[in-house]
């Protein structure tokens, strides 16, 4: 899963929801990407505090790696709903899911301002490598609180821009650049009705220089 694949690239409820939106062509998650997954699912189950059974949400699932990969780890009790913007890049998650055997994901199309979950349908929510792409931040964070359950948990994986990057087209003036500060992600998540838990510095722990954080945040 490359940086900067974006946030353009369900049924009952138990757990935890990632939404990931992609600007890519329709296209099947890669052997790196899967194995990228493997390695940072378990990881972010512990930090969401997500057991086996529970109902997930990828936000902005993108090629659908992480989505195939908490399917799998979540066992067949559990569910994940897998969401982008991109209608095409959904059809291929969807496609992976069906060759794939797993009877408990759901795909659904996202928006600029909505995730299109069902309300209080989530134990957990995650973006990753997505929020700097946002348009609508504090809408689409409305509606990430309102996918919750109480106590319902969400995190933001995201990058710090670079120096000199120019922020995608059309997200808020107060982009610094290419990527989201997590000041940022915290004060607007604040605002939609989130509480902030922690922040993680460097998501996953060890990568080289120029790697992810994670702000994570409870419905109270």
């Amino acid at each position: 899963m490359n940086r900067g694949s974006g946030w353009l690239s369900a049924l009952s409820c138990s757990a935890a929801v990632t939404l990931v939106v992609h600007a890519a062509p329709q296209q099947a998650a890669s052997d790196a990407e899967l194995k990228e997954a493997e390695h940072d699912v378990p990881v972010l189950m512990q930090v969401l505090d997500v057991t086996p059974g529970m109902t997930v949400a990828d936000v902005g699932a993108g090629a659908g790696a992480m989505t195939i990969v908490t399917a799998r780890w979540l066992g067949p009790r559990g569910r994940v709903y897998s969401t982008d913007i991109n209608e095409a890049q959904v059809r291929a998650i969807a496609d992976q899911v069906t060759h794939g055997g797993l009877t408990n994901v759901v795909t659904l199309v996202g928006a600029d301002a909505s995730t299109n979950l069902p309300d209080a349908c989530c134990d957990a929510i995650w973006l990753r490598d997505v929020y700097h792409h946002l348009k609508d931040p504090i809408a689409l964070d409305r509606s990430l609180r309102a996918a919750l359950k109480p106590g319902g948990r969400v995190a933001i994986i995201d990058f710090e821009p670079a120096p000199g990057s120019q922020p995608p087209p059309g997200v808020p003036a107060n982009r610094t650049g290419h990527g989201i500060l997590p000041a940022i992600v915290v004060r607007e998540l604040t605002e939609a009705g989130l509480t902030p838990v922690r922040t993680i510095a460097t998501w996953p722990e060890g990568p080289p220089p120029g790697g992810y954080f994670l702000v994570l945040f409870k419905k109270p």
